[in-house]
């Protein structure tokens, strides 16, 4: 199962590489092949809330020596909501007709690496299929041809291959001292190695999916290169590709170095609340929608360092919780963005109301959590942030609703004009959003069960 989640796309990605993507047909291949993908990753999950992790030594080798493929609660629940947003993009765009012959094998290359990226139990292998969702995305950037698309393009390039180098040196030096790049064994080995210099490594791979996530003060780049992007892209950046600085603060910080993330705590609370005040200050100040949800985008993953702070289950569980609706909302918010109608309204409010934390989203549930552990933890900065952050969202996403949705001209807007097909995918994220507001036991159960497994159970 795990070769097949990370065999499919990548088998078509290389085959649809020889044909025009701009062909209909093709696109439809690329979401048959994309959706088949998604099922596969679907089942494997399926499979680990049943029976637990599963695990793979690649080409027959020894635990030791060959590459380990491990599927667990974490890695799973990153890898459905990433390969559910690729596919929905995908489709989105294939409805409103590609623009370019490569876009729909760039989409499977990019699902190939970040499945392989959230399945691997192997550093170096992570990195393998890190450099693979990154190549992918730096061409998918510049798509639409235009001077905007190409400069963001060539900014994101050359900051995230800073972070990839800073990320390369951490992988080197965790390999130096412990001689080995297998995680489990990585996080036995680092435990009792000198304190002064498993901190060095924690702040290059901080630096590294900091410079990802497009946190404070590493969010220089972000902008320029969500607000530029096509909507599709701009989804997929911020609701996939994005999961990757997510993830790796996550598997690195809470499950190799749990020492140093319990050290760091207060500059996590530092960093994350930076971030969640400046993302949503600078939000307020835009006026297009690109603009505000790129820099909500720096505000919102803000929270889950303020979750990594509080630690604990409680803690965990939660940004693993916010994690997820956090990618979910951007990717529905962005898929709105040149569409129009009451009903595209509708389901950009649901986003909007997602993203501040108002039930029934699932956004209330994930901000919900993070304030149980904070009360739980006696963290009063926690729920100050909270509120405050709460209330700054209210107050940009209402802006953005304002200006695109509620007036009367947007319905003669040129997006009114937008294909049934794509309106209906938007509105079907919102219903899903609704739905795991209404039913959150799954989405909290996930959370509950991906904290287990970065504390060594399930």
């Amino acid at each position: 199962m795990i070769a097949l989640a990370v065999g499919i796309p990548w088998v078509a990605a290389v085959a649809l590489l020889f044909l025009d993507g701009r062909r209909r047909w093709v696109g439809w291949l690329a979401v048959t092949a994309a959706a088949a993908g998604f099922g596969t990753v679907a089942a494997l999950a399926a499979l680990v809330v049943v029976d637990g992790p599963r695990e793979v030594v690649a080409g027959g080798w020894p635990p030791g020596v060959g590459i380990v493929l491990r599927a667990d609660a974490l890695g799973v629940a990153f890898a459905v909501l990433s390969s559910g947003v690729l596919l929905v993009a995908l489709a989105q765009q294939v409805i409103a007709g590609v623009r370019s012959r490569t876009f729909p094998a760039l989409v499977l290359f990019l699902a190939t690496g970040l499945t392989g990226l959230f399945l691997t139990g192997d550093v170096f292998n992570f990195y393998v299929f890190f450099e693979l969702s990154m190549i992918a995305a730096y061409v998918l950037t510049t798509y639409g041809g235009r001077a905007r698309q190409t400069g963001g393009a060539f900014i994101f390039a050359v900051v995230n291959l800073l972070g990839s180098f800073i990320f390369l040196i951490a992988v080197a030096a965790i390999y130096h001292v412990t001689g080995t790049l297998e995680m489990r064994a990585v996080a036995d080995q680092l435990a009792v190695v000198e304190p002064s210099t498993v901190i060095l490594i924690a702040v290059a791979l901080f630096v590294a999916f900091g410079v990802k996530l497009g946190l404070f003060p590493f969010h220089f780049w972000l902008p320029v290169v969500y607000a530029g992007a096509r909507p599709t892209v701009a989804a997929i950046l911020g609701g996939a590709l994005a999961n990757i600085g997510s993830y790796g603060v996550l598997r690195f910080g809470a499950g190799l170095l749990p020492r140093e993330l319990e050290l760091g705590a207060v500059a996590l609370l530092v960093i994350g609340g930076a971030s969640i005040v400046y993302g949503s200050l600078q939000a307020v100040s835009r006026r297009t929608a690109p603009e505000v949800l790129a820099y909500s985008s720096i505000g919102q993953v803000g929270y889950v360092l303020v979750a990594l702070s509080v630690g604990g289950r409680a803690g965990l569980a939660a940004a693993v919780v916010f994690a997820l609706v956090n990618s979910l909302n951007k990717a529905l918010l962005f898929l709105t963005v040149e569409l129009r109608g009451w009903l595209v309204g509708a389901a950009f409010a649901v986003g909007a109301l997602s993203v501040t934390g108002v039930p029934p989203s699932a956004g209330f549930f994930g901000k919900a959590a993070l304030f149980r552990a904070g009360l739980d933890a006696g963290d009063v900065a926690v729920v100050v942030l909270l509120f405050l952050g709460g209330a700054l969202s209210f107050v940009y996403m209402f802006q953005i609703y304002q200006r695109d949705h509620w007036r009367p001209a947007s319905a003669t807007a040129p997006g009114g004009s937008s294909p049934l097909a794509a309106r209906a995918i938007a509105i079907g994220l919102a219903m899903l959003v609704i739905a795991l507001g209404v039913w959150p036991e799954p989405l909290i159960s996930i959370g509950e069960d991906a904290a287990s497994a970065l504390l060594g159970g399930r």
